[in-house]
């Protein structure tokens, strides 16, 4: 019994010692991540937290004001417009970016020559679009003498206003909101990827009961894209509201006109970077998180109710 004991032992001492080389080595090779989150995420972060409490200008030290930043927001007209506008931009612009993401995955889903071609020409923009470049591109066509402008005007319509859909207060969100739609290509790819798991069988059954498209679209195809539904849903909901790039260069970084391109992130940056109130803008971020969170929360929550999973029974 004692030479058993004794032979237990140094084994086990062995492998504990080794497990513990294993740990050191794998936060060994994990420490570059954890000192950049700790660095460049979490800690300023934890820092924006505390300055959304202070009267901060960038040039002098921090001057605590407790929730003051918080109540001057929904009491500033241009926070609520730009509340209004992300909004819009939110609730219009990922639905129907998610539409015609699913339409596009259908027509590439069906058998034909040069698949791979129109896979990634449809992609494509999805890589380039949330670059400046594409977002002055995409000013040049819609202002007055722009190619938009020229082709309505060759059709037979009406002459292009002074500043064309960029000078437009009514047309300048709608272009926001056709750019993000052009930039289907991500989306697109993950509902192909699902398309590719629905298995055949389950097209061929319904169609022997005499199911047609439609009939077969909405009880076979959605049901089990909603996973994959949801999970598009939840990734260009986030993405919607921290979007910048197009909004600042298409209103020069002024969100005109008359406030229609002052999105959430662009008025934050310009109280944060323009009028150097850090500590408003900091409050602006927070409540852009906490938001955010609640958004996320309601979706996961709702989902139980239409996302189905295989080999779920409800």
């Amino acid at each position: 019994m004692t030479t058993t004991a004794s032979a237990v032992r140094p084994t086990s001492v062995a492998g504990r010692n080794r497990r513990r080389r294993e740990t050191r080595a794998g936060y060994a090779f994990l420490s570059p991540w954890l000192i950049g989150f700790f660095a460049l995420t979490a800690g300023p972060m934890l820092a924006s937290l505390a300055l959304s409490f202070t009267d901060y200008n960038l040039f002098s030290a921090p001057n605590v004001v407790g929730f003051d930043n918080y109540t001057r927001l929904f009491a500033d007209p241009n926070f609520l417009q730009a509340v209004k506008v992300t909004g819009i931009y939110v609730l219009v612009g990922t639905p129907v970016k998610l539409v015609g993401a699913l339409a596009v995955a259908l027509l590439l889903n069906m058998p034909q020559r040069g698949q791979g071609f129109y896979r990634s020409a449809f992609y494509l923009p999805s890589l380039i679009g949330g670059s400046v470049s594409i977002a002055i591109v995409w000013k040049a066509m819609f202002i007055d003498d722009g190619i938009v402008a020229q082709i309505t005007e060759l059709l037979g319509g009406p002459a292009a206003a002074h500043g064309g859909w960029v000078g437009d207060p009514a047309k300048t969100l709608p272009l926001l909101i056709l750019l993000t739609v052009w930039q289907f290509g991500a989306p697109m790819v993950i509902f192909l990827a699902g398309l590719k798991q629905v298995p055949t069988e389950l097209y061929e059954a319904a169609s022997v009961d005499g199911a047609g498209p439609v009939r077969r679209f909405f009880a076979i195809t959605i049901p089990m894209l909603s996973p994959v539904l949801f999970f598009n849903l939840l990734l260009e909901t986030i993405h919607a509201f921290q979007v910048f790039n197009s909004a600042y260069i298409i209103s020069n970084g002024t969100g005109g006109p008359a406030g229609s391109t002052l999105f959430y992130t662009l008025y934050l940056y310009l109280r944060g970077f323009r009028d150097f109130q850090m500590g408003y803008a900091s409050a602006m971020a927070w409540v852009l998180v906490i938001v955010v969170g609640i958004v996320t929360i309601m979706l996961f929550r709702t989902s139980k109710a239409w996302v189905h999973y295989a080999g779920e029974e409800r």
